[in-house]
């Protein structure tokens, strides 16, 4: 869009030799629906300048006498270049799945731009909306999103923050003071990771039992041993314990085998033999929650075979199962 805001006022012989001001202005205007420069800075109208030259070879032009920009040649469009059905494809999905988050708190703000974005696009493609026959997965309960933004200004201002916390486990709420590290989603599920400072060591909570939650003033230090990018290199879901990674050996049937193929339970995950009747595959993960109940899923069409333990508490599970149903 500010390309093309760009070059409309390069080619406008009315207000001739824009200067980078007025073209941060009317992207503003045209995108935000206003000027006032809150969203879009002269670093931002540089890059797209830059940007136009090279991949459009736009003959952008600065006129030191009138103090703007200008097209050398005076017969050059952008519309000699336009988008083709797969760009315009592409930014109508892009758009479609920013409307999903529409109502979260970090994209509100961008409402109004992204409202004019959608429209924008819808009006200059020739394809169907593919809103109409996409549909993303979104959860039916509460996903505490109502506190992201909260938690993400207090993450990069690094302040510590207090909360109530309702644990499922013990049905008791409890007031928590801790510097938040980390946001995480799984399955629809919004998790904050933290330093309790009160238990002293890292915890995780579901923003979902999250209530009344205050920003301090007070500042943390990030804990040295604590690194975002591999936190959970060896965890399946969002459970991260003190015991190392271990080898998980198991079989599955044919049809599930290529569940499991196509959708790793991890990126450890290897096949290592594959026979008529039982394929077989590894991984190397701590054991957690998540990963038992995603082999639970599969029912009788996976057996674990290493590591014994795993084996064993599988076997305690489908006991009890079956003593439900067969009493």
């Amino acid at each position: 869009m500010r390309y093309r805001i760009i070059d409309k006022a390069l080619r406008n012989s009315a207000r001739p030799y824009p200067s980078k001001l007025l073209l941060r202005q009317l992207c503003e205007e045209a995108v935000f629906g206003s000027d006032e420069g809150a969203n879009i800075c002269d670093s931002t109208i540089e890059k797209d300048l830059f940007a136009m030259r090279n991949e459009y070879d736009a003959p952008i032009a600065y006129s030191v006498k009138h103090r703007g920009y200008f097209y050398s040649d005076s017969d050059y469009s952008l519309d000699q270049s336009p988008l083709t059905p797969d760009d315009l494809s592409a930014l109508k999905f892009a758009t479609s799945t920013l409307a999903q988050f529409r109502n979260n708190d970090l994209i509100k703000e961008f409402g109004l731009a992204l409202d004019r974005i959608i429209t924008k696009v819808d009006s200059g493609a020739g394809t169907k909306d593919n809103r109409n026959f996409i549909q993303f997965e979104t959860g039916f309960g509460s996903s505490g999103q109502e506190h992201i933004n909260e938690l993400v200004q207090a993450i990069e201002n690094r302040r510590q923050v207090l909360f109530d916390y309702s644990s499922y486990a013990t049905q008791e709420t409890k007031r928590r003071k801790v510097s938040p590290l980390l946001l995480k989603e799984y399955r629809n599920r919004w998790y904050l990771i933290c330093f309790d400072l009160i238990k002293e060591r890292i915890s995780t909570f579901g923003l979902d039992r999250i209530s009344n939650l205050e920003l301090s003033d007070l500042k943390f230090q990030v804990p040295i041993d604590f690194k975002p990018d591999n936190y959970f290199q060896h965890s399946v879901g969002i459970t991260v314990s003190s015991e190392r990674p271990e080898l998980v050996v198991f079989k599955a049937s044919p049809l599930a085998a290529k569940y499991i193929a196509s959708d790793p339970i991890h990126v450890s995950q290897e096949l290592v033999k594959e026979g008529k009747k039982r394929i077989t595959f590894q991984l190397r993960v701590m054991i957690t929650e998540e990963l038992i109940r995603i082999f639970l899923s599969y029912g009788s069409s996976v057996e674990i075979f290493e590591p014994l333990s795993l084996r064993e508490e599988m076997a305690r599970r489908v006991r009890l199962m079956a003593e439900q149903y067969l009493d």
